[in-house]
């Protein structure tokens, strides 16, 4: 039994989840609290260290876990720090890794929580057995994890793999948290279809749409996911007008690193075939005849309410003795 087990703890903007799990990917037990809670850091990590400590116990005690592994925000595999995040309320660089090695007295790496997802992918997921693939959350934002050769690929600082950020529109929507106009996640997250439906709502008042019966403030992604599946001629637009956006942008990203397979997770996934239909012509397209119809595009297999955990601790099974 001895250090069979990984703890594995994503840190969101407004919860963080945690949970003890094996090598197969079975979540033992697991637990989450509130980030906002808590405006100082320290008084964070005491809440966690009091719940966490919790579970450990109920596996056996902390001789059976080989380490911590951590998803967030900005996080920096390299230094282990979270860096300027900006929907966390701990302001500047917080040393989260080397705190919480403190803490527990267990080795902890900590990176962001797009990479973590791709690692999952890659130890428990989808992506078993592949040396070459990017991993692509399509959720509340869009972020992203390259894996080449085997290895996840962080960058000379720790920032590497930032594909909701490239600009695939120049001079397109703004992008209110970052400034940029015209980037993929300024479309291609849940936020950016919500966008694209007020901005068709609005530039074509007598068009009919199911959407009508609801306020700008009532429409949301799901909202929308429903009218699209009951035949809703607008709604099923917005997704052909998604995932013409997404197809063309993962087109540049296949030519630039040659992934054996795309992998897609995150709410907007849920859209079956509406997403990923436009999103596979759109990409193949685009590509030159070398690429085309040759890399999977796929969704996750691993369940969206426990990836993250399980994300999380595979960066724990990565660690060198």
């Amino acid at each position: 039994m001895s250090q069979q087990l990984a703890v594995g703890i994503d840190i969101g903007g407004t919860n963080t989840k945690f949970g003890i799990v094996d090598r197969r990917g079975n979540i033992l037990c697991q637990d989450r609290m509130s980030t906002k809670a808590h405006e100082e850091v320290t008084m964070f990590l005491a809440e966690l260290h009091q719940r966490l400590s919790k579970l450990i116990e109920q596996v056996g005690g902390i001789e059976n876990i080989k380490g911590i592994g951590v998803g967030a925000p900005n996080g920096n595999y390299y230094t282990g720090n979270i860096e300027y995040a900006p929907n966390l309320r701990w302001k500047g660089i917080v040393p989260l890794a080397n705190m919480l090695q403190d803490l527990f007295n267990l080795p902890t790496v900590l990176t962001n929580d797009a990479n973590a997802a791709a690692i999952g992918e890659m130890t428990y997921g989808s992506a078993r057995g592949m040396k070459d693939f990017i991993t692509i959350t399509l959720g509340t934002g869009v972020g992203s994890g390259i894996v080449a050769n085997g290895q996840l690929i962080y960058g000379h600082d720790g920032f590497a793999g930032e594909l909701g950020h490239v600009i695939v529109i120049p001079g397109g929507r703004l992008h209110p948290g970052t400034g940029a106009h015209g980037s993929l996640e300024a479309y291609a997250s849940a936020t950016g279809v919500t966008n694209t439906a007020l901005e068709l709502l609005e530039a074509r008042p007598d068009e009919q749409s199911l959407l009508r019966n609801h306020t700008r403030e009532e429409i949301d992604s799901k909202m929308i996911y429903e009218a699209a599946i009951k035949g809703d001629k607008l709604a099923m637009e917005i997704y052909e007008y998604t995932g013409k956006v997404l197809g063309e942008a993962l087109a540049n990203f296949v030519m630039f690193s040659s992934p054996e397979a795309i992998v897609l997770f995150g709410g907007l996934t849920q859209a079956g075939d509406l997403i990923m239909r436009p999103v596979r012509h759109h990409m193949e397209k685009n590509l030159l005849p070398i690429f085309q119809n040759k890399v999977k595009l796929v969704f996750s297999e691993l369940k969206e309410s426990d990836a993250a955990i399980l994300g999380a601790s595979a960066l724990a099974w990565e660690m060198k003795d």
